[in-house]
């Protein structure tokens, strides 16, 4: 899937969000994602034993996800709804069930991220740009883009060319069970 199809998939995802009265719902699945992706790095540095300067820069992002649950929790409680408790091995997984099984050592792990990261960039781009979003929302969103760049860019950056190739199929098929393939 081309980048270019990627932002219209992702424009046409959050049309519907707002649409449809969905949009508590999603806001409660970015919470848990963002939870469970702190979870989820910690996991990946600790697995694959990495060197400690890796580990620092995979706590770092961790923490920041963890920032983005507090501000997204933030946002439902404005809207009434409490953040819930959070078992990160029972979240939502239809991403990750399909790109998990391609992680065989940090290499693929930190390609299979740098997707995610890629994926994810594309949906907050749609929310920071649309200018009916809710305010709140879209302010949110807007420092939340900040930080994911950067994730994006370090597991990018972590990661062999090869290791993203490899987990390129993984990746394909995490878009197609969220809807967002071409």
């Amino acid at each position: 899937m081309t980048t270019e199809t990627l932002q219209q998939a992702s424009v046409t995802w959050w049309n519907t969000v707002k649409s449809t009265g969905e949009f508590t719902q999603w806001l409660l699945k970015q919470y848990v994602g963002e939870v469970t992706a702190a979870d989820r790095i910690r996991e990946l540095g600790t697995k694959f034993k990495v060197d400690a300067k890796t580990m620092k820069i995979l706590e770092v992002i961790a923490g920041q996800e963890e920032q983005h649950a507090v501000w997204i929790a933030e946002l439902l409680e404005t809207r009434g709804v409490t953040a819930p408790a959070v078992d990160s091995k029972q979240a939502e997984q239809r991403y990750w069930k399909e790109t998990l099984p391609g992680i065989t050592d940090f290499d693929t792990g930190a390609a299979v991220a740098a997707h995610a990261e890629a994926m994810r960039l594309e949906r907050i781009k749609a929310i920071v740009k649309d200018r009916t979003a809710p305010w709140d929302v879209r302010e949110t969103f807007i420092k939340i883009l900040r930080d994911e760049l950067f994730h994006e860019r370090a597991f990018r950056k972590m990661a062999s060319a090869s290791a993203m190739d490899a987990t390129r199929e993984k990746h394909q098929l995490g878009l197609e069970a969220l809807g967002l393939a071409a």
